[in-house]
C-alpha cells in the first residue's frame, strides 16, 4: 500500500455561490430594496467581527452572481454563517447555484519537517505553515476558484504511486508556484469526506491575467499533466461590503475611481513612499513599495545575522526589494525594514520577520528614538 503523507487541518471554509433573482429584485418597491441592502450589509459587516472572516466577490459569467467566502474555526460555524445569510431579506432573493465545503490543510509532501514530533521544527517554517492553516483573506482584487482531484486510472493512479515520486512531483509543482510569489496567493483546502472533489483551489491576484498564466503553466507540471482532474472554474473580483447597493444598481464596483497608474481599473492598495512613512533613517527616495517595519532590542550583531539569513531566502522572489537592519536616530530599538513590490508578498514576509528575537510593538509602531 502506498504511503499517505501526514496532514494538519485548520479552519473550515465555505465557498457559497449565489445567483440573484433579478426579476424579483426589480419588482420590489424602492423601500424594500433599500431595506434588503441595509440588512445584507449589516450582516456582512457583523460577520467580520466573529471568529473567522467573510468576504464578498462579484462573479463574472453565468455560473453565479456573487461568491460569499466564509472562514470559521468549526464546521458548525460556516453552516451558521450560511444560514444567517439565508435569513436576510437580500438572501431570500438569491439562490445557491453551487457551494464547496472544505478545510485548510498543510501536507507532508514538501514540508515533512513541520510534522516532526520533537522541538526541532524551524520557527519560521512553523509560522508559515500556520499562516496556511489559519489564513487571512488577501485584499487582492481578483479571485479564481476551482475544485480538483487526482486520477485513479489503472495506468495513472496517484494513490498507488510511491511516496517519493509523488513528493518529487509536488516539489516541481511548488517551484512553478514560487514564480508567482507576490502576485498570486494560493489557498489549497481539503474536501476529503466533505464535498464531491478532493481539494479546492482559491487563487487571489493583483492581476486578472496572472490567474490564467499560473494555471496554464502548472498544467505542464507532471503532477497536473498526468494526474490532475478539474471541476468548473469560477472567476471574479473582491467587492467591498459597502458597495453592494452600487452592484445591484448596475454601477461600477468598486465605486472608487481607478488611479492614474491603474490602467486595468483594479483597486490596488494605496502605497506610501518611504519618505512619507518616515519609519527609519536612511530610507531610499521615490520608491513605490510596501514596507514591513518592526523593532528589536536584540544585540545589533545577532540581529543582523538573523536578518541576513532571512534576506538570503527572500532573494529567491522577484518581488523582494531589500531587507536590512537600521540603527535608531539616537537611542532605542534597532529597526528591521523589509521592502516588497506587492502587499501580499510583504504580508507573507511579516510572518517570518515576526519570529526575530526580542521584537517590540507591532509592525509600523516606532518606539522612542525613531522618526
Amino acid at each position: 500500500m502506498a504511503e499517505a503523507p501526514p496532514t494538519a487541518e485548520g479552519w473550515f471554509v465555505l465557498h457559497d455561490f449565489r445567483t440573484i433573482d433579478w426579476a424579483a429584485w426589480q419588482s420590489r418597491p424602492e423601500r424594500d430594496r433599500t431595506r434588503a441592502i441595509d440588512a445584507a450589509t449589516e450582516y456582512l459587516e457583523a460577520a467580520q467581527d466573529e471568529a473567522g472572516e467573510t468576504a464578498v466577490f462579484t462573479v463574472t459569467g453565468d455560473e453565479a452572481d456573487l461568491l460569499l467566502l466564509h472562514l470559521r474555526p468549526t464546521l458548525d460555524g460556516i453552516e451558521r454563517a450560511e444560514r444567517q445569510f439565508n435569513r436576510t431579506p437580500f438572501g431570500q432573493l438569491t439562490a445557491q447555484s453551487t457551494s464547496f465545503v472544505s478545510v485548510t490543510e498543510v501536507g507532508g509532501y514538501t514540508s515533512q519537517a513541520y510534522f516532526a514530533e520533537d522541538e526541532s521544527v524551524d520557527p519560521g517554517l512553523k509560522r508559515y505553515m500556520e499562516s496556511k492553516l489559519y489564513p487571512s483573506l488577501p485584499e487582492d482584487a481578483y479571485v479564481a476558484f476551482y475544485p480538483m482531484g487526482k486520477r485513479r486510472d489503472p495506468e495513472a493512479n496517484w494513490y498507488t504511486t510511491p511516496f517519493e515520486e509523488r513528493a518529487e512531483m509536488m516539489a516541481e509543482h511548488g517551484e512553478t508556484g514560487k514564480g508567482y510569489a507576490g502576485t498570486v496567493t494560493q489557498y489549497v483546502t481539503s474536501a476529503f469526506g466533505l464535498d464531491d472533489w478532493e481539494w479546492g483551489v482559491t487563487l487571489f491576484s493583483t492581476e486578472a491575467t496572472a490567474l490564467k498564466r499560473i494555471v496554464y503553466e502548472m498544467r505542464f507540471d507532471e503532477a497536473t499533466a498526468k494526474y490532475g482532474e478539474f471541476g468548473p472554474f469560477y472567476v471574479g473580483r473582491r467587492s467591498p461590503v459597502s458597495d453592494l447597493g452600487a452592484y445591484m444598481a448596475g454601477e461600477a464596483v468598486p465605486v472608487e475611481e481607478a488611479g492614474e497608474d491603474d490602467a486595468d481599473g483594479a483597486e490596488h492598495p494605496v502605497r506610501e513612499s518611504l519618505d512619507e512613512a518616515d519609519v527609519y533613517a536612511g530610507q531610499p527616495h521615490g520608491e513605490d513599495v510596501h514596507a514591513v517595519a518592526l523593532y528589536s532590542e536584540a544585540p545589533l550583531d545577532a540581529l543582523r545575522e538573523e536578518v541576513e539569513g532571512l534576506a538570503s531566502n527572500f532573494e529567491a522572489y522577484d518581488t523582494h526589494v531589500s531587507t536590512a537592519v537600521y540603527r535608531p536616530h539616537e537611542t532605542g530599538s534597532n529597526a528591521v525594514v523589509s521592502l516588497w513590490d506587492t502587499q501580499s508578498a510583504a504580508e507573507t514576509a511579516a510572518g517570518f520577520l515576526g519570529e526575530l528575537p526580542e521584537t517590540v510593538g507591532k509592525p509600523g509602531d516606532a518606539p522612542d528614538g525613531w522618526g
